[in-house]
């Protein structure tokens, strides 16, 4: 039976302290049953002796103290699971959000997770074909990856987060492949274009969503995540499905974080967020990967708005340091019109050289990837030393690397938001632009792929 209490001493935003309780356990759930019936759920934050320090989920609006009851319910917060959660559309609660009926529950998992034995962890080293060229070309993403993607106020990373999640594929075929798209923070019109996205283009079919809106409670945001991957754990480990997940956007995720740390008058750590955000945000990351033994996995692709376009900022800073790499947009680059503005120098996949080659792509992948980013990077010297010269000044082969820079990111980076290219339609783009160059500066390919694909259509 819950054990049910009247003794709300206090209730400050969305922590209130409950005084006299007996056996309540750190992140257990709770019911907060008000005067006129209306039930609000928390979870239990800190345990002091005979106090308990709760969050809520929902607004602290309308809860009078004297009158309203807590009943503990002895579990944490759960996640109702089976087959049928794909195609679904869910709050940052996990309930349905679509019109649809409730889901009858195979298995109830626990939205914590439980930590994944790193000597158990499988090496990601299989290629996933997003179709977009500045991403499988030269910052690829391997399946079991954390490879957030870094963008800015204003930059379409929302369009981009679509793209990938309709276009994704592992490209060895296999059919079971699953999209789970957890969105934080958005406004209504955001998650009305995320829903219409995937019911127009039918990766409904494979997705499950978890939409918590700007206009929800902040600490609502702090278990969307959670569900997202507990979702994503029972596809990949109990249904062997290959599951990328999205998240959007993480910088709103610690901005709850903030709020529920200042409520409770914990010691600011780096701009006014908690000591424990590292720690926090690698208890979301480290849930993706490969299992030994197990046919699924989960790749995560995390998406945050740097406050001021800062990379130094706390969130991005964190976040580079728990995961594999990064994904940049540009500024500048959407200004020229270029779509989606990746910018592939600053941009890292670490683990892009597991994923690429014979067998997994092309033999001449990471050869023409990096003569590509030498010669984008020269390029764009060469232009901004005719900024300051004037091109008079340039030499001949200087001139034809910053016309390579320009068609580079025209044709290769800039593909637009429904443009969807195979790996080999992107090696032969990369082809086709490294041929504006003389022979003699292809240095970092071998000559066997020269006299295959050079100047070859």
């Amino acid at each position: 039976m819950p054990r049910e209490y009247r003794t709300i001493e206090e209730v400050a935003g969305p922590l209130m302290l409950v005084q006299q309780v007996e056996g309540v356990k750190y992140d257990e759930l709770g019911e907060i049953e008000l005067p006129n019936g209306e039930i609000r759920r928390c979870k239990v934050l800190e345990v002091n002796g005979q106090n308990a320090l709760v969050q809520l989920f929902e607004s602290s609006l309308g809860i009078n103290a004297e009158h309203s009851k807590v009943r503990f319910l002895g579990k944490g917060l759960e996640l109702a699971l089976s087959p049928d959660i794909l195609g679904r559309v869910f709050d940052g609660m996990g309930q349905p959000k679509d019109g649809g009926p409730a889901i009858i529950p195979t298995r109830m998992l626990d939205i914590n997770g439980k930590p994944m034995n790193p000597a158990a962890r499988d090496y990601p080293n299989e290629f996933i074909q997003t179709g977009i060229s500045a991403i499988d070309g030269l910052n690829t993403l391997v399946r079991g990856q954390k490879l957030p993607i870094f963008s800015a106020s204003g930059l379409p990373h929302a369009q981009l987060a679509a793209q990938i999640a309709r276009q994704a594929k592992v490209r060895s075929g296999s059919g079971n492949f699953a999209v789970v798209f957890a969105a934080m923070g958005i406004t209504f019109e955001e998650a009305d274009y995320f829903i219409n996205d995937f019911r127009r283009t039918g990766a409904i079919d494979r997705a499950v969503l978890f939409m918590n809106l700007a206009s929800d409670p902040a600490i609502e945001r702090i278990s969307t995540p959670r569900m997202a991957l507990t979702a994503a754990e029972y596809l990949a480990f109990e249904l062997d499905m290959h599951v990328l997940v999205i998240m959007t956007d993480i910088t709103y995720y610690a901005e709850a974080l903030r709020e529920v740390s200042a409520a409770r008058k914990e010691v600011p750590g780096r701009r006014g967020y908690p000591g424990y955000l590292y720690t926090d945000l690698a208890t979301i990351y480290e849930r993706a990967g490969r299992q030994q033994g197990k046919a699924g996995s989960i790749t995560l692709v995390p998406i945050l708005t740097m406050p001021d376009d800062d990379k130094t900022h706390p969130i991005p800073d964190l976040t580079g340091y728990i995961t594999e790499g990064q994904i940049i947009l540009s500024r500048d680059l959407y200004k020229k019109g270029i779509q989606p503005p990746i910018d592939v120098l600053p941009s890292l996949s670490r683990l892009k050289d597991k994923g690429i080659g014979e067998g997994k792509t092309r033999a001449d992948h990471a050869n023409t990837m990096n003569q590509l980013f030498a010669a984008y990077s020269r390029g764009k010297d060469a232009k901004e030393l005719a900024v300051i010269l004037g091109e008079d000044a340039l030499s001949e082969v200087d001139r034809i690397y910053a016309r390579f820079a320009d068609a580079f990111e025209r044709e290769y980076v800039s593909q637009g938001f429904e443009g969807d290219r195979a790996i080999l339609d992107t090696l032969t783009i990369g082809w086709k632009l490294l041929s504006m160059l003389p022979k003699s500066e292809l240095k970092r390919i071998k000559e066997s792929f020269i006299e295959q694909y050079y100047g070859k259509d």
